[in-house]
C-alpha cells in the first residue's frame, strides 16, 4: 500500500517528467524557429507561399534572402505612422539590368520620405557598384514611389523589409544584379549589425542554387541579426533611426499565410525614394 510519503514523491517525480518534456517541446520549437528565421530571409523575392516554405530572405527582407515565418511581435499597437501620400506603386518592369552610370569614387545617398518619417541611407558605391546604380536607376524612375515595406521581423533576425511595388514579397523590377561585398569584414561573425542595409534575394543555401538574385527589394537591419553572409551588404542607415524604432515598436501581424509575411503593424509606405550624390 502507498504511503503518504511514497504519493508526494510520486507526484513530484510525474511534475518534474512534465516539466522536462515541456522544457524540449519549447527547445525543439525555438530550433525550428531560428531555422526558418535563417532560411526565410532568402524568400523574399520568391513568390507565394510555396516560395516561403522553402524558406530565405528573398524578396529580399526576404530571404535573406527574407522561407517559413519569421516570428511577430505580439498584439497590435496603434498605428504610429501618417496616411500615405495620394497615388500608387507604378509596378515598371524592365528586361535587363541598367547600363552602369553612377560615380564609383562619389558618395551616395538614398532618402526614404516614409509615412513614419524621413530616413537616410549611405550607399556603398565602391563596394557594391552595380547594387547602388540599380537603386540609383529604380529611384530615379519612382520606382520605389508609394510602396509598402511589406515584412517586420523579430528573434533572431532583426530585420524591415522593403522595395516591393506588390507588397508581398514577390516583386521585382524584372531583372535580377549580382551579389556583391559578401567578403565584408563585419560579416565574418555571421552577423548583419545593426544599421546594416542590404539586398534580399532567393538564394537558396541549402541547394547552393539561385546565386546572383537580388532585385529590388532590401532590408533595414534595427538589431545585429544571425544571418550568413549571402546578402549583399551595400549601405548603412545614417538618419531616421527615431522613424525605424517607432515602426518597430509597434509591431507586426500574425503571418499572412498567403504571402508568408509578417507585415508591420505600423503603415509603413515610401512616400517618395530619391538618391543623390554628394
Amino acid at each position: 500500500m502507498v504511503n503518504n510519503e511514497q504519493r508526494r514523491r510520486q507526484l513530484a517525480r510525474e511534475k518534474f517528467e512534465r516539466q522536462q518534456r515541456r522544457r524540449a517541446q519549447a527547445r525543439s520549437k525555438a530550433r525550428r524557429r531560428n531555422a526558418v528565421l535563417a532560411s526565410g530571409l532568402v524568400l523574399l523575392l520568391a513568390a507565394g507561399a510555396t516560395a516561403y516554405a522553402a524558406g530565405g530572405l528573398g524578396g529580399g527582407d526576404e530571404k535573406a534572402g527574407a522561407d517559413a515565418a519569421p516570428s511577430a511581435s505580439p498584439g497590435k499597437a496603434p498605428d504610429p505612422c501618417a496616411k500615405p501620400a495620394p497615388g500608387a506603386p507604378k509596378n515598371l518592369q524592365w528586361k535587363k539590368e541598367p547600363a552602369l552610370t553612377i560615380d564609383t569614387s562619389a558618395s551616395y545617398t538614398m532618402e526614404l520620405r516614409t509615412t513614419c518619417g524621413d530616413i537616410t541611407l549611405g550607399l556603398d558605391a565602391d563596394k557594391a557598384p552595380r547594387t547602388v546604380n540599380s537603386f540609383n536607376f529604380l529611384a530615379g524612375k519612382g520606382y520605389f514611389d508609394h510602396t509598402k515595406c511589406h515584412r517586420l521581423t523579430s528573434g533572431g533576425v532583426f530585420v524591415l523589409q522593403c522595395g516591393d511595388p506588390k507588397g508581398t514579397g514577390a516583386g521585382d523590377p524584372g531583372y535580377t544584379i549580382p551579389d556583391e561585398n559578401l567578403k565584408d569584414p563585419k560579416l565574418s561573425k555571421k552577423i548583419y549589425p545593426a544599421g546594416t542595409v542590404a539586398m534580399a534575394n532567393r538564394y537558396d543555401a541549402k541547394n547552393k542554387k539561385n546565386r546572383n538574385s537580388g532585385g529590388s527589394q532590401f532590408f533595414l537591419v534595427y538589431q545585429d541579426s544571425q544571418l550568413p553572409p549571402d546578402y549583399t551588404p551595400f549601405g548603412t542607415i545614417d538618419g531616421g533611426k527615431d522613424a525605424l524604432k517607432k515602426i518597430v515598436d509597434a509591431g507586426a501581424e500574425a503571418q499572412d499565410q498567403q504571402t508568408g509575411n509578417t507585415a508591420p503593424n505600423a503603415t509603413v509606405v515610401i512616400n517618395k525614394a530619391v538618391v543623390k550624390k554628394s
